[in-house]
């Protein structure tokens, strides 16, 4: 078995691929550029972008840095702790808890994201731009803004639990 045909522990989704014309002497030049997204169903996600002169090489490119730049997502069950926004540029994204059974409402680049990282039931919204680098970045950045029940009682100092003394009988 080569390297490729090897089956991979990582989700790997090409959320866009463009094609860009450089204009030379002889004519025109083209390349591509890759989006793609990488998540372990786990919890961890992370997103890249590869430039190359083929297809198949900027896919590449891109899930390699999408590889070395995962985060971890909190997670409760199969949704997200609690209600979020993330933002890049124009482009705003709302992403809200579900209950179970509900399914990834999502579009597009939201879609890629959430489903790598390991979400099963989450309702999100795409508002301002729907460019896909600026969608997911903004993406990132709401689940990046999650916080886990445990870090938030910690950071209100609500870790620990209070005994409850019974009566004595």
């Amino acid at each position: 078995m080569t390297e490729r045909q090897e089956r991979s522990e990582f989700i790997e989704r090409v959320v866009h691929i463009g094609r860009v014309a450089k204009v030379v002497k002889g004519g025109r030049r083209f390349s591509f550029s890759c989006l793609a997204v990488v998540g372990d169903g786990q919890g961890r996600v992370g997103y890249g972008h590869g430039k190359a002169n083929e297809v198949p090489e900027a896919v590449r490119k891109a899930i390699d840095k999408g590889k070395r730049a995962m985060v971890r997502v909190p997670m409760i069950g199969s949704t997200i702790p609690h209600q979020v926004d993330g933002f890049f540029g124009a482009a705003r994204v709302m992403l809200k808890p579900a209950s179970a059974g509900t399914g990834v409402i999502a579009g597009g680049a939201v879609r890629a994201i959430v489903e790598a990282a390991g979400i099963h039931d989450i309702l999100t919204k795409c508002l301002g731009t729907n460019n896909p680098h600026n969608v997911l970045k903004a993406t990132l950045n709401g689940l990046m803004a999650l916080q886990s029940p445990e870090l938030n009682a910690a950071l209100r100092n609500k870790g620990e639990r209070i005994q409850r003394v019974e009566p004595a009988a």
